[in-house]
């Protein structure tokens, strides 16, 4: 008897035990040629029946065949269900798996955007910073152009002093020293803002980086949230063929994290960059402001020097004037005196020569050359002697009245010419350098 194939399963059937009886004879087969006028071939044809022991191996072969197959597929249903436990459990061991592997990337996904943003906030701020700074600088920048014009204005003035005034002082080597300064600080702080505005761009450049770098793992975070929440009773699923397989173009997650890494590096590199030029813009709009200032202080102290000095030249020579005009006013009347005193000169003069004259008439041995006459001709020439002596002297003093009136007039344009450049400088430059910008205003404050 065969031993079952399963446990516990149906035992296979046995096979007959068959004892053939010795009185039945067995039919042989017909060789002959039958049926040739029927017009039948049978050649080869068996016309013997089949005997019973054939009969039965015939239907234990079924039987038999039967077990087997049932058996078989017995076996194939065990196997059957016991591959889809096995794969069941393998499949929802490996979904459980992929799910919580997507929760792994999501938080993975999560830290990076995290860090992303943070430094998006950073670089966003120490933009936002740096543009203030720019500002300032190009607030400084307009606020130079005050005391340029100034300076330049002052010269201007200064050109329309006049004579010995129209010199090169202290306080125009001063005015040419402070538009130097003004030209270096503008081209210093037009240099400044070019390197501003490039840091700005990279600034932007970095933060918009990041911003992509955010917004991918966004629309990735939310695909793979969409994907860790796909179960298998969601109806949102179907089959896309070809999927299971990895782009050329993919990413490993060492390069993908290396990626926000050297973007997260970078921006930080440029903000750090930022920081430093902001301080170096702090430093710049302090020294330019100081420097202008004490220049402006500079300009200031030689001007109130030398509006000193020329009020002072000024006075001594208003002294010099009224002194020379009160001198003028006595040579005035001194030439006065000596043209009365020669012609008070004229009726003595005449007296003596009258006399002279009249006694040229003595008759005879009377036109005698006596004492008197002697004394009238010594007369007459000491009276032309004096007329002669006041005459030189008047000579002189009208001589002296026409250089003192000389000098007057030349103090008194020199008067005027001080006090021209007292008001151009005093007046117009002075009053004009009180609209100088205040520290803060240099500084790119607006105040």
């Amino acid at each position: 008897m065969a031993a079952p194939t399963l446990a516990s399963r149906e035992i296979p059937p046995e096979r007959p035990m068959y004892t053939e009886p010795s009185s039945v004879r067995m039919e042989t087969t017909y060789t002959g040629n039958t049926g040739n006028d029927l017009g039948i071939a049978t050649m080869g044809y068996r016309a013997q029946k089949y005997n019973p022991p054939e009969w039965q191996e015939s239907n234990y072969a079924k039987y038999y065949q039967s077990f087997v197959d049932r058996d078989n597929a017995e076996r194939v249903r065990h196997e059957s269900k016991r591959t889809d436990k096995e794969t069941e459990t393998t499949t929802q061991r490996t979904q459980t798996d992929v799910t919580k592997k997507l929760g792994e990337r999501l938080q993975d996904i999560n830290f990076w955007k995290f860090e992303l943003n943070r430094e998006v906030n950073d670089i966003k701020s120490e933009i936002d910073m740096l543009l203030a700074q720019k500002k300032r600088l190009e607030n400084a920048l307009a606020a130079t152009e005050i005391p340029l014009h100034i300076a330049t204005n002052n010269l201007n003035d200064r050109q329309r002093r006049t004579s010995i005034d129209l010199v090169q002082d202290e306080v125009e080597l001063s005015l040419l020293k402070e538009i130097e300064i003004i030209n270096n600080v503008q081209d210093l702080l037009r240099k400044t803002i070019q390197q501003a505005e490039k840091q700005i761009a990279a600034n932007r450049d970095a933060k918009q980086n990041l911003e992509m770098d955010w917004s991918d793992k966004s629309d990735a975070e939310r695909i793979d949230a969409v994907c860790g929440n796909l179960t298998n009773h969601k109806t949102h699923k179907q089959f896309y063929a070809g999927s299971a397989k990895f782009e050329e173009i993919q990413s490993t997650p060492e390069s993908w994290a290396q990626y926000s890494h050297d973007n997260i590096v970078r921006t930080e590199h440029e903000r750090m960059a930022s920081i430093q030029l902001r301080t170096l813009i702090d430093n710049v709009l302090q020294d330019t402001s100081r420097d202008m200032r004490e220049q402006c202080d500079v300009v200031d102290v030689a001007f109130r020097k030398r509006a000193d000095e020329e009020q002072d030249a000024k006075t001594k020579m208003e002294n010099n004037l009224k002194k020379i005009c009160a001198e003028i006013a006595q040579m005035e009347k001194n030439i006065m005196a000596m043209k009365l005193a020669i012609k008070n000169k004229e009726n003595p003069m005449k007296v003596a020569q009258t006399r002279l004259e009249n006694r040229t008439n003595r008759p005879g041995v009377e036109l005698c050359r006596d004492p008197v006459q002697y004394k009238l001709v010594g007369e007459v020439q000491e009276i032309s002697q004096s007329v002669e002596a006041l005459m030189q002297q008047l000579n002189i003093s009208e001589h002296s009245l026409k250089d003192m009136q000389d000098n007057r007039m030349a103090l008194e344009k020199e008067i005027t010419i001080k006090h021209n450049s007292l008001f151009i400088d005093k007046e117009k430059c002075v009053t004009l350098r009180t609209r100088y910008p205040t520290t803060l205003k240099l500084q790119g404050y607006n105040n």
